[in-house]
């Protein structure tokens, strides 16, 4: 069984989503999963992304330039590699490929927390500004089309422990 796999990761997922393309209703950007994001020669597939509703693919049609996204969110998956890909890996991509934000959405920090990710360093791989809260504290998108977006319990559920 994939570790995504699990009931929780999957309702995370569907709920940020749902949330995210009820606010990017009608405008020029939605709410995508299932899809590559490609930078260079590195591609993922993040849980959920913020990109325009008809964004120009990659050079071999594969996936969504990286250029054309705005927000990046990932539910750590249970299993070491999993975490090690999501809460560091996954980071300095994104960080390198430019996208203005990431969101680290992690039951297995502590109690769980959510980790906003603003200013990407590409020369570093690294990231200007990052804020860390447990679940139960809101995160507010700072910029981009998501501006305003909160993430809180409607998303995560409630604080743990």
């Amino acid at each position: 069984m994939s570790p995504t796999g699990h009931f929780s990761h999957a309702r995370v997922v569907n709920r940020l989503r749902d949330a995210l393309g009820a606010v990017l209703e009608g405008g020029e950007q939605g709410a995508w999963n299932a899809a590559y994001v490609i930078h260079e020669r590195a591609a993922w597939i993040p849980d959920v992304f913020v990109a325009p509703g008809e964004p120009e693919p990659s050079k071999a049609g594969a996936g969504i330039k990286a250029s054309e996204v705005q927000l990046i969110v990932e539910v750590v998956s249970p299993g070491k590699r999993s975490q090690d890909r999501d809460r560091l890996r996954k980071r300095r991509e994104y960080a390198r490929a430019g996208i203005p934000v990431y969101v680290l959405i992690d039951d297995y920090d502590d109690q769980g927390a959510v980790t906003l990710f603003t200013g990407p360093r590409p020369d570093q791989a690294d990231w200007e500004d990052i804020h860390r809260v447990p679940y139960g504290t809101e995160v507010t998108i700072p910029e981009g089309p998501a501006k305003g977006f909160v993430i809180g319990e409607a998303i995560t559920g409630p604080k743990r422990g």
